[in-house]
């Protein structure tokens, strides 16, 4: 299970260091001044989420749990890592309305990221329903 953990987390962190990238090339294409302390907070923030969502994807192997009980655990300890984290590097500035704001686009980004992956899996077990009824 650690072994696992770890592995996922590594594939986090990998996905994090891409997203950098393709922020920090914005950057350079729009030609928008920043400093380095800007970036590695904003580095650091992409690594800690890579591998919170790379390890915390372990959730849904839980069999013993149902679907519903997985995604409302998985989204509750999302926003709970996800937000000290986003007040901390300034993310989000504090303040009661940024941070409804702030919780609102988090919730928006999880919500479409949760339909792509429904989606994305509900084709995958028809194809392979479909596979299985051919042979």
């Amino acid at each position: 299970m650690m072994a696992e953990a770890f592995k996922r987390s590594l594939g986090g962190m990998a996905f994090a260091a891409l997203i950098t990238f393709i922020f920090i090339t914005v950057l350079l294409i729009t030609e928008t001044e920043s400093t380095i302390l800007d970036i590695w907070k904003g580095m650091f923030g992409s690594l800690i989420m890579g591998i919170y969502f790379g390890s915390a994807s372990l959730i849904f192997d839980n069999e013993k749990w149902s679907p519903l009980k997985q995604t409302i655990i998985h989204f509750f300890l999302s926003v709970t890592v996800w937000l000290p984290l986003a007040l901390l590097l300034g993310w989000v500035p504090v303040g009661i309305i940024p941070i409804v704001m702030g919780l609102v686009g988090f919730v928006f980004i999880y919500t479409v990221f949760w339909f792509v992956l429904r989606s994305y899996f509900s084709k995958v077990e028809k194809d392979l329903n479909e596979h299985l009824k051919k042979t």
